[in-house]
């Protein structure tokens, strides 16, 4: 049985720092894809970053207006997936939540939550004063 649990929101100031984290069970973490989407109030979900494994080390991809705030990672030893996030602001308030598909090799997708089989049930980041 596959679970994916996250954790690690809460409450920051605009230009603060967090780190969520995605737990995962059931699941060898170095054959899955492992995505983090985040969904705000009103409108659709869209996805932040994901990473899939390689031969050599893994992949990572972002989405375009975050990259050079947002970090993903992984320890597959802990089978745990991060999300280091810096310098938030109050656009960034959202649900965040990760999602799990087998793959190994390719670069992961962001485009649509559908490519996704597996999801947590999200943890609340709020940016405000």
């Amino acid at each position: 049985q596959v679970q994916l649990v996250e954790s690690g929101g809460g409450l920051v100031q605009p230009g603060g720092s967090l780190r969520l984290s995605c737990a995962t069970s059931g699941v060898t973490l170095a054959s899955y894809a492992i995505g983090w989407f985040r969904q705000a109030p009103g409108k659709e979900r869209e996805g932040v970053s994901c990473i899939v494994s390689t031969s050599s080390s893994g992949l990572t991809r972002y989405a375009d207006s975050l990259r050079g705030r947002f970090t993903i990672s992984r320890d597959n030893a802990k089978n745990t997936v991060y999300l280091q996030m810096t310098s938030l602001k109050p656009e960034d308030t959202a649900v965040y939540s990760c999602a799990a598909v087998p793959r190994f090799g390719r670069l992961c997708a962001l485009g649509s939550s559908a490519d996704y089989d597996y999801w947590g049930q999200g943890t609340q980041v709020t940016v405000s004063t």
